[in-house]
């Protein structure tokens, strides 16, 4: 029986590190020449919701909207939950709401434009950016615990293999994750909005659960072969054991966000592109951090570790 092939991971490290490195100076470029596309929730803006009839066009009722000049308009669609009543609301996202007057005017001129889907406005409403704010604070804070609680989890748990500095590894891997998930939303000009907080805090606990069985196998390489197996070698026969592994979990979720993000886009439902297809990024990133960072990183630190320790003996 041949034999598996033991991937050389570490020794293709700086690949490994450049790739995500050059993502998210990419992203950071066309933050700063472009600038960010933030939903009505985080900037404030106002809402305004009408009831239609028949198949309406939300492409050029998005475009009529944007030709008003208030900047970027989010259409979405959707039904009442009382009735069968066709909803459509336009979404101006500013830092102070529109005035009366405008609002009358934007709406008259839309219903104008739409009579055949017959648009009647239900309300309008402005959204005070503080709330949002207050909701991506408590976000925030909500992934920093997960933070602190993870890099003690695994800390408690790796003892035998320098169990703080594999959680701190495992942290920078998941910040990776992060990166990616918002380089995401900077190329492909997605709103940041709650499904960017949702699909931050389900990346987390998928990406840790394989980074996990990766130093899980080290672990329990390291107490089968001791000191006959160094440490590059290590680690390169432990992510090659658990790769297929991690590859079947992430062709299974990925594929799955995957598919929902073709049928939303056939629907045209694009709340759900804007958590589905981020999702599908973070998972393969989540994959590629897990799998060629996190165990190379471990690494490092250890050799580093072995080479400061002879030294600081010789000062002594």
């Amino acid at each position: 029986m041949k034999s598996k092939k033991i991937l050389d991971i570490y020794g293709k490290r700086k690949i490994f590190f450049i790739i995500p490195a050059v993502i998210a100076a990419a992203a950071l470029i066309v933050a700063i020449i472009l600038g960010l596309e933030v939903d009505i929730e985080f900037k404030g803006g106002t809402l305004m919701t009408y009831s239609y009839t028949g198949s309406l066009d939300t492409a050029a009722l998005k475009s009529a909207a944007e030709s008003y000049g208030y900047g970027t308009v989010n259409v979405t669609t959707g039904s009442a939950l009382n009735s069968s009543t066709e909803n459509v609301t336009l979404s101006f996202a500013s830092n102070e709401g529109l005035t009366a007057d405008v609002l009358s005017d934007i709406s008259a001129d839309v219903m104008e434009r739409f009579s055949a889907n017959d648009l009647t406005l239900l309300n309008s409403q402005d959204v005070n950016p503080s709330s949002g704010l207050k909701f991506f604070i408590k976000c925030l804070v909500a992934v920093l615990f997960s933070f602190i609680l993870l890099v003690i989890y695994i800390a408690f748990r790796f003892k035998k293999i320098g169990g703080l500095s594999a959680g701190v590894f495992a942290l920078v891997a998941l910040m990776h994750d992060v990166i990616i998930v918002f380089a995401s939303f900077i190329f492909f000009r997605l709103p940041i909005d709650a499904n960017f907080m949702a699909v931050i805090l389900t990346i987390l606990g998928y990406s840790i659960n394989n980074t996990i069985v990766t130093y899980d196998r080290i672990r329990e390489n390291r107490t089968l072969y001791g000191k006959r197996m160094g440490l590059v070698e290590l680690m390169n026969t432990s992510v090659t054991q658990t790769m297929s592994r991690s590859i079947n979990t992430t062709i299974t979720t990925a594929f799955a966000a995957l598919a929902i993000c073709v049928v939303a886009w056939i629907c045209g439902v694009e709340s759900i592109i804007s958590f589905a297809f981020p999702l599908f990024i973070g998972l393969v990133a989540g994959f590629y951090s897990s799998v060629f960072m996190s165990g190379s990183m471990w690494v490092m630190w250890q050799l580093h570790k072995g080479k400061t320790a002879p030294e600081q003996k010789k000062k002594k």
